[in-house]
């Protein structure tokens, strides 16, 4: 073995075993709550870096003693493998209401939201659902947040990526809609941070009849695209792109 294959066998050998204390490392932490979420992932665009998550549930004082009434507070933090204290955090209480309308999942969105030549963001999804089959509503949002110094800054506060609500009587009659959304890096920005470009589907069916002779009929509407600006501080969203808070 010459001394570059060797220095790069080396090389790859600390890459694999980095790569496997991450996994390792990301381990999400306990909680307490059998409603609290802890998610964590790799951070893909910096390697050696995980992302982790911990929102916990505080039931309200007078309605929340049963059921998912509360609020969820929402705790970030990247963390290196190279230590136990975290790089950078993000802490807000009360960040999500929670009642029929309920918290169900969370998650890391680590695609490629370049927003600058130097500044990678990453996201959370929130998905919340409703509890009622014949006035059905789903939603999932996505935020992103920077990191600047040993802070994380959110820049896009809940886009709606996914909504789906409606009214029907649970066998065919009535109306029910979805709305796609998915986000593309713009070529142009907007002081200093990319412009991103938001594709928005939407879907309907409308159904009508008995449930043994129902006519559904689905349609999808074309693709509409909008453009988000930065305004110094954040996105901004348009009227109805923003969840529900």
């Amino acid at each position: 073995m010459t001394v570059k294959s060797g220095v790069v066998g080396w090389v790859a050998l600390c890459g694999a075993l980095m790569a496997g204390q991450v996994l390792a490392d990301c381990v999400p932490a306990p909680v307490t709550g059998a409603r609290d979420f802890s998610v964590c992932k790799a951070w893909p665009a910096y390697p050696g870096l995980t992302l982790k998550a911990v929102s916990k549930f505080a039931p309200d004082p007078v309605y929340g003693k049963t059921g998912d009434v509360g609020s969820y507070d929402l705790a970030l933090s990247v963390v290196s493998v190279e230590g136990p204290e975290p790089l950078a955090t993000y802490h807000k209480p009360s960040a999500f209401q929670s009642d029929a309308f309920a918290l169900d999942s969370l998650e890391f969105d680590t695609a490629r939201y370049k927003l600058t030549p130097e500044i990678r963001a990453f996201g959370v999804r929130v998905v919340f659902k409703g509890s009622s089959r014949v006035n059905p509503m789903d939603e999932t949002s996505l935020s992103l947040y920077v990191k600047e110094g040993n802070t994380l800054r959110p820049v896009l506060d809940r886009l709606v990526v996914y909504g789906y609500n409606g009214e029907w009587d649970g066998n065919c009659s009535g109306e029910r809609a979805s709305t796609l959304r998915t986000i593309e890096i713009g070529k142009t920005s907007s002081h200093g941070y990319a412009d991103l470009i938001v594709k928005s589907v939407t879907t309907g069916t409308v159904g009508k009849g008995d449930p043994d002779a129902c006519d559904e009929k689905t349609t999808t509407g074309k693709p509409v695209l909008t453009t988000l600006h930065y305004d110094g501080k954040s996105y901004v969203l348009p009227k109805g792109f923003k969840a529900i808070e």
